[in-house]
């Protein structure tokens, strides 16, 4: 059913539009082949998939910081494939990580289409907990920050997402209505429930198909969202 009362479609970056997974294999693949030919980039994917995961969530909750973030993801990945590595490798790792994530820039399936039919009709935002340096980078590297009429990220307004507060300063940026907007992203409890709890609506992007509550409006591919805006 089309959401008729919207204005304003404020998006999720990482692994929403922009393809995460696919871009972070690239970047170690380049980064193991110049300084660490042993590993095989996909069995150590296999184990920072998730680890990066748990590591993401305890940041966005303020359990963990900035720099441990960094450190535990690849620290733990090395642990579970009984690589071993010095701490001063991890760090050059983590900064050769951000120095060529932004290069790789696989979008998902129908990004750009849905943007470009999107773009005419509503005001596009952008809401990410990504770091601030590095988000801009992908937006700019994969031609889609033009697109975007404001990007907030949690550096700017301070906490991250679900907390409602980095909505608040996301529809202010934007000059947004909460009635009348509406976030797209990947993460049932940072972007959908924190949307929602934040007086926003909300459609969560469920590209690996995970079972929901009937309450929650999804879409398994972008191009479906032109069913409901």
């Amino acid at each position: 059913m089309k959401q008729t009362h919207i204005k304003d479609v404020f998006f999720d970056l990482d692994h929403t539009l922009w393809d995460f997974d696919k871009n972070s294999e690239l970047t170690f693949e380049t980064i193991f082949n110049r300084n660490h030919p042993s590993i095989i980039t996909k069995d150590f994917i296999e184990k920072y998939v998730p680890i990066n995961q748990e590591c993401w969530k305890l940041y966005q909750y303020d359990k963990i910081t900035h720099e441990e973030l960094r450190y535990n993801r690849l620290k733990y990945s090395f642990d579970a494939i009984n690589y071993s590595v010095s701490d001063e490798e991890i760090d050059g790792i983590a900064n050769d990580y951000i120095k060529f994530l932004p290069e790789n820039n696989h979008l998902f399936d129908g990004a750009i289409e849905l943007l470009d039919y999107l773009k005419p009709k509503y005001n596009l935002h952008i809401i990410t907990n990504g770091f601030a340096d590095v988000q801009f980078k992908k937006l700019n590297n994969s031609k889609i920050g033009s697109y975007f009429q404001t990007i907030t990220n949690s550096e700017m307004a301070g906490v991250k997402k679900p907390n409602p507060i980095i909505f608040d300063y996301a529809l202010d940026l934007a000059k947004a209505i909460k009635g009348n907007s509406i976030m797209i992203g990947d993460s049932l409890d940072a972007d959908v429930q924190g949307a929602l709890d934040a007086g926003l609506d909300a459609i969560f992007f469920n590209e690996s198909k995970m079972l929901v509550e009937d309450h929650i409006i999804q879409i398994n591919h972008l191009l479906e969202l032109k069913k409901y805006l």
